[in-house]
């Protein structure tokens, strides 16, 4: 997956601020999508706990013998008017990555049927979605099912938990907060 903010695409999905800065990447229920401004582009807002990849990405044409991930991806940004530059590392859903004791990133196993994420989107974005395997998944065959809906939520209140689960993202809201008073 990956995002821009649909009102100025130069502005995009930080994998490296969005981990670096919440000081994890186990990125789930409470944490926040940054993107390379500072301002947070979506909350996760519900996760069934499948595990997200921030680190390594989709995988590539040299992994499958068919479509693969970082071109679905280059693929879908270019319906928005994109190109590659406009990418940067994306964030595999439902990729269960863990560092074994020697240091090495490892597949944990394949999420469990009916796995869920939630994404609140905290401005207006343009998204790309790419149904293929991880780059670590010893299976680079097709995918199963992946289904989706988009609703119109109502505004967080001041209590909501991403705002608030971590000091960077209160910071990543308020600079979200300043970009929309202009």
């Amino acid at each position: 997956m990956f995002i821009w903010n649909e009102a100025d695409p130069s502005e995009r999905f930080n994998a490296g601020d969005t981990t670096k800065l919440q000081w994890t990447t186990n990125l789930t229920t409470g944490r926040v999508l940054f993107s390379d401004m500072g301002r947070v582009l979506a909350a996760i807002t519900a996760d069934s706990g499948a595990g997200h990849d921030s680190i390594i990405g989709p995988n590539g044409p040299a992994q499958t013998q068919g479509r693969n991930g970082r071109d679905n991806l280059r693929c879908g940004a270019a319906k928005f008017g994109l190109s590659r530059r406009d990418l940067a590392p994306a964030l595999s859903l439902f990729s269960p990555v863990g560092v074994d004791a020697q240091g090495v990133m490892r597949w944990r196993g394949n999420p469990p049927a009916g796995a869920m994420l939630e994404l609140r989107a905290e401005m207006d974005l343009l998204l790309v979605l790419s149904n293929t395997p991880h780059a670590l998944s010893p299976v680079q065959q097709a995918t199963g099912p992946l289904a989706y809906t988009a609703w119109r939520a109502g505004a967080p209140g001041p209590d909501d938990l991403c705002r608030h689960f971590t000091a960077e993202a209160a910071r990543g809201f308020a600079n979200n907060d300043r970009y929309f008073a202009q």
